[in-house]
């Protein structure tokens, strides 16, 4: 995603790159580290393949994670997150906690 695309405020920048919830659940489990295709689809759970996929090309045309294919039959296909994908944890900590907080007080 260019820059001249995205909004002019911070917050809405940072919404239109991770607004997804599939979105926010890749980073959430690329935060350990690389996982493959069919890794990612189990760990998230409902997303549909093409969705994931749509959604992980997103992610890398913003420069939030890198897609390496390995030449290999058949091919392997591995996300990790790039410096600028890690740097939205304390975003997703946050988000962690505030939901754990609200859960423990609306049970």
């Amino acid at each position: 995603m260019e820059a001249k695309t995205l909004p002019a405020g911070p917050v809405e920048t940072t919404l239109t790159l991770i607004s997804d919830k599939w979105k926010v659940l890749i980073l959430r489990d690329l935060l350990p580290g690389t996982k493959r295709f069919g890794e990612l689809k189990k760990s998230i759970g409902s997303v549909s393949q093409k969705v994931l996929t749509a959604q992980l090309r997103q992610m890398e045309e913003s420069g939030l994670l890198t897609r390496t294919v390995y030449p290999e039959v058949p091919p392997r296909v591995e996300y990790s997150l790039t410096e600028l994908g890690y740097s939205l944890k304390p975003v997703l900590d946050v988000m962690r906690d505030w939901g754990e907080a609200y859960q423990a007080g609306n049970s």
